[in-house]
């Protein structure tokens, strides 16, 4: 039986753990061959080995994508080695919380090299070749699938600038999605809420302690593969259908 995606080409971002290898691997359990970009090596090379295994093709792309010049090497790499790009997840993010009053704003410019410039770098470069897929490719169709966040939808002391960077992430999406959804590259923003990843591991002890692991206590949170069923259901909608926002919360949480 040919699977959904067969054909195709997807790039994710952030692939080396979390929502990102969960996505990979369900995207090549649909048919398709995805390019794995991360800074972690070693990580990326276990996943595309397990992707391997499991009959799959998996591409490993070593880059910073804070840096736009390695950005628009991780696209070129996936278009020159899997042939096409049909597929683009920016998954990517770092959230550091904490008040405004008094923090160090190097950790707000990390947040949005990552979060905002990553993901425009790397949307940027992706473009062209997915306006060719949504010509001529198997499916007739293109995706982009932002990675946001419910901090992207409300806000809150202490994620004021991991606010900014998300509701940024959203203001994009549908920007973009109203310049180019017509000619069929969908352009969609997918909003999780608590999910078992190392999103909170990069905050001191202190922000750990008093805003984090609170926001986890009773409620049964998600799991990457919660999120990146979101996604996989987002990019193998039918040519016709495109679903421009999805929010997924764990349900106490909701």
């Amino acid at each position: 039986m040919t699977s959904t995606l067969t054909g195709t080409v997807a790039l994710v971002t952030g692939a080396s753990s979390g929502i990102g290898a969960a996505t990979a691997r369900q995207l090549a359990e649909h048919g398709a061959a995805v390019a794995l970009v991360a800074r972690r090596e070693d990580r990326l090379e276990d996943l595309a080995a397990d992707i391997h295994k499991t009959g799959g093709t998996a591409l490993v792309v070593v880059a910073d994508i804070t840096d736009r010049t390695e950005a628009e090497a991780a696209v070129a790499q996936t278009v020159a080695h899997l042939g096409r790009l049909d597929i683009l997840v920016n998954n990517a993010g770092l959230m550091l919380l904490g008040p405004v009053v008094g923090t160090d704003p190097d950790e707000w410019d990390r947040m949005i090299a990552v979060n905002n410039q990553g993901l425009l770098y790397t949307t940027h470069a992706a473009l062209p070749h997915l306006l060719q897929a949504a010509q001529g490719g198997p499916r007739r169709v293109a995706d982009i699938v932002n990675i946001s966040s419910v901090a992207g939808r409300t806000a809150g002391s202490g994620y004021g600038v991991y606010n900014l960077t998300k509701f940024g992430v959203s203001g994009f999406t549908e920007a973009l999605r109203q310049e180019i959804t017509k000619r069929h590259v969908r352009v969609s923003v997918l909003e999780p809420g608590a999910v078992t990843t190392e999103l909170g591991s990069h905050n001191s002890e202190q922000v750990q302690s008093e805003m984090i692991s609170p926001f986890f206590t009773g409620v049964e949170v998600l799991t990457p593969d919660d999120v990146a069923d979101g996604v996989t259901y987002m990019v193998t909608r039918p040519r016709h259908a495109a679903i421009g926002e999805l929010w997924i919360m764990p349900t106490e949480q909701a």
